[in-house]
C-alpha cells in the first residue's frame, strides 16, 4: 500500500482526495453512503457573512458532459454555521474546510475571522469568484489587484491554512495565482466553473433564471488540466486541482500536471461513493506501477 499523505501549508492530509464545495453539502448528507473518514478533506458548501436566499429557479441545467448552475451561494450565514452546523461536523475524522465567499473585503475578512475561532476547522477555501459589488459586478478573481486585496484582508485576520479558489474566466490565471501567493495564500485551488448558458428554443429564452451559470463536469476537464499545469509551474505554493474529475485516471492526470491534491465535484451527484473509489483507485495504480508514495507522481509532467 502506497503512502497517500500530502501536505498543504502546515496541514496534513491522509490522502489527496477532497470534495468540492457545493457538491457534498456539509458531509453529513453523504454519511450513509461513503465513509467520511476515508476522504482526505471535505470542503463544505459556500458560507457568507450574512444569509443568502440564492437565485430563483430554474438554477440547474444538465448539459452535454456536464451541468450549469446558478444556485447563488444559498446559505444561512456564518453565525448559523458556527452555532448549528459546526457542532454536527466537528468530530468527523478528516479535514473539514469551509468555503468562504463575500461581496467586499470586509465581508470576506469578517466571515473568515469568525471561522478562525473554530478549533476543528483547520483551513478555509477562499472563493474569489463572487460578484464584486463595488466594481460593477466584476468578480474579485478576475484581476490581480482585487484578488490580492481580498487575500491580504483575509490573511490579516485568519491564522490557519488559507486556500484561494481561482476563477478560470480570466485572461491570465497565472498572474492572479502569483498575486495570491504574494499576499500569503498557502495554496490555490483551480478551476472554479466556466461561465456558460443554455437556451430553451421553444420558449425562446434562457433555461437559467439569471441567464448564465457556471459550467462544471467532464466538459471542463481539458481546460482545468491546462490551467493547473500552468499555475503549478509558476508558483511555489501547492495547487489543488479540480474541474471534471470523475475517475482515478482523471485524478492522476491532475496530479501529474502538478496538483498536490484534487477535489471532486459534479461526479458526486452521479456516484456518491466516487471519492472513496478514486482514493482506492489511486492507491491501486501506485502499487501496480511500483510507486511507494503519491509524491512520486506529483508534477512529473
Amino acid at each position: 500500500m502506497a503512502d497517500l499523505n500530502v501536505k498543504i501549508g502546515n496541514l496534513q492530509f491522509k490522502n489527496p482526495v477532497m470534495t468540492a464545495s457545493g457538491t457534498f453539502g456539509y458531509g453529513l448528507e453523504f454519511a450513509d453512503l461513503v465513509p467520511l473518514h476515508e476522504i482526505g478533506g471535505i470542503i463544505v458548501k459556500g458560507t457568507t457573512l450574512h444569509s443568502r436566499e440564492g437565485n430563483d429557479s430554474p438554477r440547474m441545467v444538465e448539459t452535454a458532459s456536464g451541468m450549469l448552475n446558478c444556485v447563488g451561494l444559498q446559505n444561512k450565514g456564518v453565525d448559523y454555521f458556527c452555532k448549528h452546523i459546526y457542532p454536527q461536523i466537528r468530530d468527523i475524522d478528516t479535514n473539514i474546510i469551509v468555503n468562504v465567499s463575500g461581496n467586499s473585503e470586509e465581508t470576506y475578512a469578517e466571515c473568515a475571522r469568525r471561522i478562525n475561532e473554530l478549533d476543528a476547522v483547520p483551513a478555509i477555501e477562499l472563493n474569489i469568484s463572487c460578484p464584486n459589488v463595488k466594481e460593477g459586478g466584476m468578480a474579485f478573481g478576475v484581476s490581480c489587484a482585487s484578488a490580492a486585496d481580498i487575500v491580504k484582508a483575509v490573511r490579516a485576520v485568519y491564522q490557519k491554512t488559507l486556500i484561494v479558489k481561482l476563477s478560470p474566466n480570466v485572461t491570465d490565471i497565472v498572474s492572479i495565482a502569483r498575486a495570491c501567493e504574494e499576499e500569503g495564500a498557502d495554496a490555490v485551488s483551480l478551476i472554479n466553473t466556466l461561465m456558460g448558458m443554455a437556451v430553451d428554443i421553444e420558449k425562446r429564452e434562457p433555461l437559467l433564471s439569471i441567464r448564465t451559470g457556471g459550467l462544471s463536469g467532464p466538459a471542463i476537464k481539458p481546460v482545468a488540466l491546462r490551467m493547473v499545469y500552468d499555475v503549478a509551474h509558476a508558483v511555489k505554493i501547492p495547487v489543488v486541482g479540480l474541474g471534471g474529475i470523475s475517475s482515478t485516471e482523471d485524478a492522476i492526470e491532475f496530479m501529474m500536471c502538478g496538483a498536490t491534491a484534487i477535489e471532486i465535484g459534479t461526479a458526486n451527484f452521479i456516484d456518491p461513493t466516487i471519492t472513496k473509489k478514486v482514493k482506492d483507485g489511486i492507491n491501486s495504480w501506485l502499487d501496480a506501477h511500483g510507486c511507494r508514495s503519491i509524491q512520486e507522481i506529483i508534477g512529473v509532467i
